[in-house]
Order: C-alpha cells, then sequence, then structure tokens
C-alpha cells in the first residue's frame, strides 16, 4: 500500500515538474501603450526602421520581421555614361528584414524591437525599367507606401502581425506619426 503511494507521488511529481519546465507560450502579444499605439519609423532613404515596445510575450525567443513596400525612383545609363532624361517609371518593390531576440531580454513578457529592412540590390541586373539591358539601372531612393510587423514566437510561429500605411509616401528621416495608420 505505501509503495503503491509513493509511485503516485512520484508520478505527479514528474507530471508537476514537466509542467513548470514549459516555457509559458505567448498569449496575447500586442503593441505597448494601449489600443492606439503603433511603432515609429525611420526612411533611410534605401530602407526603412520600425521600432517600438511588445508586451504579452512568452518567455521564448523571438523574431521581429519587417517586411516594407515602396516607390523606387532610379536613373538609367547608357553604356556611354550618360543619364537618361526622367520618365521612366520603375515597379514597386519590396524589401525585407528581421531582429531575433532571445528570451534572456524578454522581460516580464515586454520586449523593445528596432528592425530594418535591408536596401535592395542596385544596380538592378538587366535594367528592367531601362531602354534595353545594355543600359545601368541604379536605385536612388525608396518612398515607402506600406510596411507589415510580425512577430513569431517561438521562431516560426506568428503571434503578432500589424499592417501599417504611409500617407502621403515617406521620404528620407522619420515618418510623421500622422500619416501612419496601423491596424
Amino acid at each position: 500500500m505505501r509503495k503503491s503511494f509513493n509511485v503516485k507521488v512520484a508520478i505527479a511529481f514528474a507530471a508537476a515538474c514537466m509542467i513548470i519546465a514549459v516555457p509559458a507560450m505567448a498569449s496575447s502579444v500586442h503593441l505597448k501603450g494601449g489600443a492606439n499605439a503603433k511603432p515609429s519609423f525611420f526612411d533611410h532613404g534605401l530602407s526603412l526602421t520600425g521600432s517600438g515596445a511588445l508586451s504579452g510575450l512568452g518567455n521564448q525567443d523571438l523574431v521581429v520581421n519587417l517586411s516594407a513596400q515602396a516607390n523606387v525612383r532610379s536613373t538609367c545609363t547608357n553604356p556611354a555614361g550618360a543619364t537618361q532624361p526622367p520618365g521612366q517609371n520603375p515597379a514597386p518593390i519590396t524589401v525585407t528584414g528581421s531582429q531575433p531576440i532571445p528570451a534572456n531580454e524578454v522581460k516580464n513578457g515586454s520586449v523593445s524591437f528596432n528592425v530594418s529592412t535591408a536596401a535592395p540590390a542596385s544596380p538592378i541586373s538587366g535594367a528592367p525599367d531601362c531602354p534595353n539591358p545594355q543600359w545601368t539601372e541604379a536605385i536612388q531612393d525608396l518612398a515607402f507606401t506600406s510596411a507589415v510587423i510580425t512577430v513569431e514566437q517561438p521562431p516560426g510561429t506568428v503571434v503578432f502581425s500589424l499592417p501599417c500605411r504611409f500617407s502621403p509616401p515617406t521620404s528620407d528621416g522619420l515618418v510623421p506619426g500622422s500619416n501612419v495608420t496601423c491596424g
């Protein structure tokens, strides 16, 4: 009888330890600052940075991703080195970036992020927006029109996604909060 009781206690103790050892999962990830909180954005010319603070995270590693769409301003240069007159309209481009954040930086379910996109490849191979592929197309600037911030925790499971629009499109520097609509 006593042996049976000890086995039951040992099994219950082992089960409790396994439950406690499982890391806390994200439950309701959101931006810190209330219902109207939104990230801040900075246009670096060829890349975009999104910053903010998250709450409602579990105690696990996470990855903050930023994907942004932009209108491209580029120049076309002929093989002799002369720049073509204005009039080219390159297609919009999407640039992305990510910021991994280790679990030890998450404090009480909260963490700040500062994620930037990578600059696009320039010159553009094959010069698709120029008169022919012998020309060189160089990206001069990006005017961002929208961005999406996603959070993965554990990496691979999206626990938060926030689409934002910029109106008017961004120009270099801090993007005024009044020009950003998220949700």
